[in-house]
């Protein structure tokens, strides 16, 4: 059985994702950087998803702890970064999405949050993720990089332990070597078993860690086909970190996805969504 559900039933624009639900897209920037920036593009965003009629979640993050080097940028903080969350859900009307690291953020989060995110190097730990599956929330947990596919049955289980909020699995690439990542797409049917609706995260599987010296390096350029091929493996959602300009972001420059580009990417995944979806009804 497929679960479909709702995220952010009382937003202005609330997206449907799973079962006969239209490919869901979350995407927003790395980190919060300013107010300005973060309400640009959640609005850019949200226009070309809602011409697409596809499902939109804006996401970003209040503060991005596994950075490469000890000076990289964070982000603003949790109380901060959570205004502005809570004006993009007020004033752009969508649902919103972003990190939690510890338990001690969870209350505060899921004040604002649609949807609270289980990081992939904290998928495994099991009070961060039931806690936040206690609070009624949408939980997306991202697979660690270290982590097999047929494993995520333990974090679904864990999830059903105290969710009721809806849960969404997210595919981010697996540990090839040093500094580079592979995605083996049979994974993502492994994890559709489990009925719950799985995300591919198509920028963070393209990162090279720590491959640009102080900084995670990667390949944007191969997005639309990571996206179109997800799309074809029958995913429910896409997830894509996009930027104004990603040359000046500060974090994940080489990975972002600059938002003019972002409705040619998403018309191509739709349709390779579509037919998958056709195929799989005949």
């Amino acid at each position: 059985m497929r679960h479909e559900f709702v995220i952010g039933a009382d937003a202005g624009r609330p997206a449907r994702v799973g079962g006969s639900a239209p490919l869901l897209v979350i995407a927003g920037p790395c980190v919060i950087e300013d107010e300005d920036t973060v309400l640009r593009t959640a609005e850019a965003l949200a226009d070309t998803c809602g011409a697409l009629e596809v499902g939109f979640v804006f996401k970003s993050s209040y503060l991005k702890d596994n950075r490469t080097a000890v000076d990289s940028f964070v982000g603003p903080g949790p109380e901060s970064g959570l205004r502005t969350l809570e004006r993009v859900r007020r004033e752009v009307g969508v649902p919103v999405l972003a990190d939690v690291h510890e338990r001690a953020e969870i209350a505060a989060a899921a004040e604002v949050l649609d949807v609270l995110q289980i990081p992939a190097f904290l998928c495994r730990q099991t009070r961060l993720l039931t806690e936040a599956a206690a609070t009624g929330r949408c939980v997306n947990v991202k697979k660690g990089q270290f982590l097999s596919p047929s494993d995520v049955r333990h974090l679904v289980t864990k999830y059903e332990s105290t969710g009721t909020g809806g849960l969404l699995l997210t595919e981010r690439g697996t540990t090839f070597g040093y500094g580079n990542l592979v995605v083996d797409m049979r994974a993502l049917e492994i994890m559709r078993g489990f009925g719950y609706p799985v995300v591919f995260d198509v920028t963070h599987s393209l990162q090279m860690p720590g491959g640009a010296g102080n900084e995670t390096g990667g390949d944007r350029r191969f997005a639309p086909l990571m996206a179109r091929a997800a799309c074809a493996a029958g995913v429910e959602a896409l997830f894509l970190e996009s930027h104004p300009d990603p040359s000046r972001a500060r974090s994940d420059k080489h990975t972002q996805i600059p938002v003019t580009e972002m409705r040619r990417l998403l018309e191509t995944a739709r349709e390779f969504h579509r037919l998958e979806r056709q195929r799989a009804s005949e």
